[in-house]
């Protein structure tokens, strides 16, 4: 028996939007209205990226995801402003990708960084004693240098790392993983090179993309009507993430900082402009 609240769901398609930088909390409301979807049984959704791209174990978690629920749902991505990095890496879970002509997308690869402020402190007078139980346990200490075994280490990290988004990029998008690497070195492109080198699958807005979801799902473009799947926000918080204010501009950038303080010394999957 199919109860009617959930009959209405079937004459429309799921929208999922993701913004900003990739982490934690990113990956947690995705996952939840994945599971929506599911639950509802849409028979398609339309999957809205507009991201740098994040952290490695989020993004894939995502891609994950998606794999199993395009098993039963048709999924297409509609790559907005920018969707680089790991933001193509959960594109890659789409049976289909649509972007703009000028959509900034690529950036395929991965980036690790430290801090060293050694000489400053060296400056100020102020040292660390550091008691460890292995001589890599400091890794990435900011109050010292790589040594050269550490630097070995941390380029087999993210090596591997690479490899996986290049193996997913091929594997998802039919290509040799030798196509994807001739692209995949951390370079930029438009959604028009995108096309041309097999990325995604056409040019157009969202509203498009929303149309080509409709019909891989047999409903009516013209009148099939998207359910955004979204957490309700307070009023304050409404009116912090409205970027056209200077309070909105303070959060994105408050968020950044977080996400920067966060990730520091972790494998990235992030455009970094």
């Amino acid at each position: 028996m199919i109860w009617p609240f959930k009959s209405r769901f079937r004459k429309q398609i799921a929208r999922i939007e993701i913004t900003g930088p990739i982490a934690g909390d990113t990956r947690k409301r995705v996952l939840e209205a994945l599971n929506t979807v599911k639950e509802r049984k849409f028979p398609a959704l339309l999957l809205r990226i507009d991201s740098p791209g994040g952290t490695v174990g989020d993004s894939q978690e995502i891609y994950s995801a998606l794999q199993h629920l395009r098993e039963k749902v048709k999924i297409v991505a509609s790559f907005g402003n920018i969707s680089a990095s790991g933001g193509v890496y959960i594109g890659m879970g789409a049976q289909h990708i649509v972007a703009n002509p000028g959509t900034i997308t690529g950036s395929i690869g991965v980036i690790l960084r430290g801090n060293n402020i050694e000489r400053l402190l060296e400056k100020i007078g102020v040292s660390f004693k550091v008691i460890k139980s292995g001589p890599y346990k400091d890794i990435l200490a900011f109050d010292r240098e790589l040594t050269e075994p550490e630097q070995h280490i941390l380029q087999e990290l993210i090596d591997t790392s690479y490899h996986q988004f290049v193996r997913t990029v091929a594997e998802s998008r039919n290509l040799s993983e030798e196509a994807v690497r001739t692209f995949a070195d951390g370079r930029i492109f438009t959604g028009e090179q995108a096309l041309e080198l097999g990325v995604i699958d056409r040019l157009g807005t969202e509203e498009e993309a929303r149309r080509w979801a409709a019909e891989l799902a047999d409903l009516d473009p013209d009148k099939t009507e998207c359910c955004t799947l979204e957490k309700p926000k307070s009023l304050i918080n409404r009116i912090l993430s409205n970027n056209q204010t200077p309070a909105g501009g303070l959060s994105a950038a408050r968020n950044w900082v977080e996400f920067e303080l966060s990730t520091n010394g972790l494998p990235l999957w992030l455009y970094r402009p």
